[in-house]
């Protein structure tokens, strides 16, 4: 065998001197920090490494790890580069031919000599037992996986010492224990919450399919001021109604009667949105989605009659009370708009098979210089469309296409692929018409990135103060454009918003959110007197209502703690000379409103500067702490459910895992637990 150098730690570092008694001084050779300590006395060298240059501990660390198991430090080609007679030693089990408990080689001899396993409680066994269950959960695998023998060659290739934990003990063990941990500092940041609101998303596997889960996520606004969401549980639909179970997650995580709103979509409450693509431009657009999409608007199933019994279930219960998801009624008026214009599925089409052309031609450096931009970057994509399944960020790669669409015919050569001048046409006005939809769907929901790390879409919380503006925007836009090329298009988009988003308008709610924002105030108004009034009975309704939410069993939010009395304000002799200040007396909730309508709005964040003015407007501040909580977008789940959807579907032949709602509660809060 090769033979293997002696690994020291005086490597790194110059020695200076050397005294009696094996005593030496050395130099860092990173840093020149002098070192004083014996020869056989290394710790201070060890430590000042591992403190001051990590990069060079580790590979210390490496080396001495490489020599303890047989490893040669050299790589495998410089070892072979001899005639081939170099022999390299691989530890037992690594599959390279060895025999149980013996070492293997590459010439078939054996070895003798084992490999110490850590011990159970060892930090490196528990770190590694760590990372599979986050890479399995990241990657919603079933746990099973540990049991496959290529899994575990591989473990054993890495890290001879690793001893794999059984599937068992991961799926009853190791995740409920993570499970613990989340639910436990859940319910401890919910008991301080100053206010909170919930969303709630249902999905089923499939139309014919009775499989399907209930996420229910809380936003809740911190003591100090800051937006936080947490997915509170994750279970599978049974027999009973979605609101019984949504009830008995709210009382088992002390949020019963403390949801200022919930937020749901009453129409599709069994099933994620779908489609949310545009025609021609999902590569694993199924057929039957149109199918099963208008299947889905005929009523809700899972014991719910249809959009009347749902709302009779919620209007029941007086402490709960529902808003739709803003950012979902979007998709439904843009997808409304599409399926409205026929003559639009060719030519979106043959668009589609364009891009799908000239990403397969074009070499991908290429491409992205011609449709990288804000918004869609073609580097990141790579040639792959499944990832591509926002008919916003669709839109805007049509729209590049259509820039660049002579550039790409010349890129990709002659072909069929070409567009006419009738479909580019057509394409245009269909941009150009979406195009404040699009606007609308990134302030709300396009600029939450997906985390490398989780594949979760990071925490970034919108309020519903945005979705008034946004509607008198495409109110305006739609009043003002004309379609001649595609008709139907602008009146089926007119009536989607009618029906959906124009409620929004004469919403108290929405007025309230919105007038609190101080980047718009009242300047949205045209009737500035009559919402103000609107505004005030809100105001007036949520201040007499108490100055807390509603708790069950007598449970208060907390009091902030009183600033301390600075003892030179005590009446004393010494000081009578000092004239006493009157007593300030309160607002009036109609006294701070006007107070806070006269000031110019600002482009503050809304949590910023509610938390700076919350001393000069106490009675407003504490209905913006509540509105603010209400999101206009979708949750983390949601992004789960449609991975779900797409890459674990049971007809495509992938089992969904056995215990799939408790992989999708930990990816949903994967930064509470490990980040």
């Amino acid at each position: 065998m090769a033979s293997v150098s002696k690994v020291s730690i005086l490597d790194y570092f110059n020695i200076v001197f050397e005294g009696e008694n094996g005593k030496i001084e050395s130099n860092c050779k990173a840093c020149g920090t002098r070192i004083q300590a014996k020869r056989s006395v290394t710790s201070n060298f060890v430590t000042h490494l591992k403190r001051k240059h990590q990069a060079m501990y580790d590979d210390f660390v490496k080396r001495k790890d490489m020599k303890r198991e047989g490893f040669p430090s050299a790589p495998m080609h410089t070892l072979m580069a001899n005639g081939g007679n170099a022999r390299y030693t691989f530890p037992a089990g690594a599959g390279m031919g060895g025999g149980a408990g013996g070492m293997a080689t590459l010439d078939g001899g054996g070895g003798g000599g084992g490999v110490s396993k850590f011990d159970k409680h060892d930090p490196r066994q528990v770190l590694i037992s760590e990372a599979i269950a986050k890479m399995i959960v990241r990657d919603l695998q079933p746990v099973s996986m540990v049991e496959n023998c290529g899994f575990r060659v591989l473990l054993q290739l890495l890290e001879p010492r690793y001893t794999p934990d059984p599937q068992y003990y991961i799926q009853n063990q190791l995740l409920p224990a993570y499970t613990y941990q989340a639910q436990v500092t859940i319910r401890q940041a919910l008991a301080s919450a100053h206010a909170l609101s919930l969303s709630l998303d249902v999905w089923r596997a499939s139309s014919a399919s009775s499989l399907g889960y209930l996420g229910v996520t809380c936003h809740f606004l911190s003591s100090e001021w800051q937006m936080r969401s947490a997915l509170l549980a994750c279970l599978p639909i049974t027999g009973n109604p979605i609101l019984s179970d949504f009830e008995d997650v709210c009382h088992s995580h002390g949020v019963s009667g403390r949801a200022f709103r919930v937020v749901s979509d009453p129409i599709l409450t069994t099933t994620t949105v779908k489609p949310r693509c545009l025609p021609g431009f999902c590569q694993e657009e199924d057929e039957d989605d149109v199918e099963r999409c208008t299947d889905e608007e005929g009523g809700i199933r899972n014991g719910h009659g249809g959009e009347e019994a749902w709302e009779n279930s919620w209007e029941r219960d007086g402490s709960v009370r529902r808003v739709d998801c803003f950012s979902r009624s979007l998709s439904h008026c843009v997808r409304e708009g599409l399926r409205s214009c026929t003559q639009l599925a060719s030519a979106l089409a043959k668009a589609g098979h364009f891009y799908r052309y000239i990403t397969t031609v074009v070499p991908p450096e290429k491409l992205s210089q011609v449709l990288d931009g804000p918004g869609l970057m073609m580097g990141a994509l790579g040639n792959a469309l499944a990832p591509v399944q926002d008919w916003a960020i669709q839109l805007k790669m049509l729209r590049r296409l259509l820039d660049s669409v002579e550039v790409l015919e010349e890129m990709s050569g002659p072909g069929e692929m070409v567009l006419g001048v009738s479909e580019t046409a057509l394409l245009r006005e269909l941009t150009d018409t979406l195009e404040p939809f699009m606007e609308a769907w990134d302030m709300v929901c396009g600029e939450r990135q997906t985390d490398t790390q989780t594949d979760v879409q990071t925490d970034r919380h919108v309020s519903i103060s945005l979705a008034l503006p946004c509607v008198l925007g495409l109110r305006k836009h739609l009043s003002e454009t004309s379609t001649p090329h595609c008709p139907s298009l602008l009146a089926s988009l007119s009536q989607a918003t009618e029906r959906r988003l124009a409620p929004i308008l004469e919403d108290p709610l929405y007025i309230t959110a919105t007038t609190l924002d101080p980047q718009f105030k009242l300047t949205w108004s045209s009737d500035p007197e009559w919402h103000g009034q609107v505004l005030l009975k809100e105001l007036s309704k949520y201040s007499a209502d108490s100055n807390t939410e509603r708790l069950p069993h007598s449970h208060t939010s907390p009091t902030p703690t009183p600033s301390p009395v600075s003892s030179l304000t005590r009446p004393c002799k010494l000081f009578s000379f000092i004239k006493q200040r009157p007593t300030t007396q309160a607002k009036s909730l109609e006294q701070e409103l006007a107070i806070y309508l006269r000031e110019e709005p600002t482009d503050e964040e809304v949590l910023h500067y509610w938390r700076r003015k919350a001393i000069d407007f106490p009675l407003l501040a504490q209905v913006a702490k509540r509105a603010v909580t209400v999101p206009a977008c979708g949750t983390a789940v949601e992004s789960i459910f449609s991975k779900a959807e797409r890459c674990l579907r049971p007809e495509r032949g992938r089992s969904l895992p056995k215990n799939l709602e408790t992989l999708i509660y930990l990816k949903a809060n994967y930064r509470l637990l490990w980040t």
